[in-house]
């Protein structure tokens, strides 16, 4: 008897890995997830972290036809290989070549927010919206940005980082060596980092958040970040014509303190033409490894069975 095609998904993050095996018709029937330790070899890592998902698979009694890896930083995804990764530490890395010389699998490799993209699309905020922009706000900023259906990844793979886009004329230095940078104001790192440097006491972003309407410090902080949050709107919206925005990462927890003074002032930003609606995205953390999944069964030939995908199949999927 034949077993049932599926695919293996795996979602590299700085500090942590989620992977799972998920059948052709989109169901997730296992879901893993591991810490990525700084003193471990990452891709070693990810190898033994496919084979024990191939396991998994066996004993389910399903056929694994490829996997789907997902990385931060800038991919060349006609090689496979990871220009650069800071947070991995990761150089010119042939990784898709490695990892399918190691587990004999076909190995699909991409960009984790662009894959968050996709999955968004499939079966989030972006379902049947052809042209939108994902952008994820929570230790830095990065988009997906799609159009006619298609994302764009520019001529070197770095193609969405609106987060390295100066905004600010003369401003705060930015990590990346440029200056007035939009993460430097809207990311947590960069939140916490302004309101410490202002009010002289230490918060993680989520905490500055917590103070707002009550500490004039971190309500000065997080009306600056809104700003040159919206200003970044306004511009990819002039450059992109998107049908949608979809907000995703930490920052969508301040909810209405996030959305009411980004809403209002993208509309105020755009004289001629009306405003895209801004949207949280749906699928949180998870977009990452079902974007690799939806990756990988377009690599293996299975493409045609994402229409049937269920969302329920996978928000019902109980997780470690």
């Amino acid at each position: 008897m034949t077993r049932s095609p599926a695919v293996l998904a795996l979602d590299v993050g700085g500090t942590s890995m989620k992977g799972a095996v998920v059948t052709r018709d989109g169901r997730p029937v296992h879901v893993d997830r591991w810490p990525t330790l700084p003193a471990e070899d990452t891709v070693r890592a990810i190898v033994g972290h496919l084979r024990a998902l191939s396991l998994v698979a066996r004993d389910l009694d399903v056929e694994v036809v490829a996997a789907g890896v997902v990385t931060p930083g800038m991919i060349d995804e006609a090689t496979g290989t990871v220009v650069y990764a800071s947070n991995l530490d990761w150089r010119d890395l042939p990784l898709r070549a490695l990892l399918t010389e190691a587990t004999g699998l076909p190995v699909a490799t991409g960009h984790d927010v662009r894959t968050a993209g996709l999955a968004e699309q499939l079966l989030g905020a972006a379902r049947g919206v052809d042209d939108f922009a994902l952008v994820t706000i929570g230790t830095g900023v990065a988009a997906a940005l799609v159009t006619d259906g298609r994302p764009v990844t520019g001529a070197g793979g770095a193609a969405g980082e609106i987060g390295h886009i100066p905004m600010v004329p003369g401003g705060e230095a930015c990590t990346c060596g440029q200056f007035g940078c939009l993460e430097v104001y809207v990311s947590g790192a960069g939140l916490a980092r302004r309101y410490a440097a202002r009010s002289g006491r230490s918060l993680p972003a989520e905490d500055v958040v917590a103070r707002l309407g009550a500490d004039p410090d971190a309500d000065v902080v997080w009306a600056e970040a809104m700003a040159v949050l919206a200003q970044g709107l306004v511009t990819a919206t002039l450059l992109l014509d998107p049908t949608t925005i979809v907000l995703g990462g930490g920052f969508t927890a301040a909810g209405e303190a996030l959305l009411g003074p980004v809403r209002t002032q993208l509309a105020a930003g755009l004289a001629w033409r009306p405003a895209p609606p801004v949207r949280v995205a749906e699928l949180g953390s998870e977009a990452g490894w079902i974007g690799a999944a939806a990756m990988a069964l377009r690599s293996a030939g299975l493409g045609d069975a994402l229409r049937t995908w269920d969302r329920q199949a996978f928000t019902a999927t109980t997780t470690p």
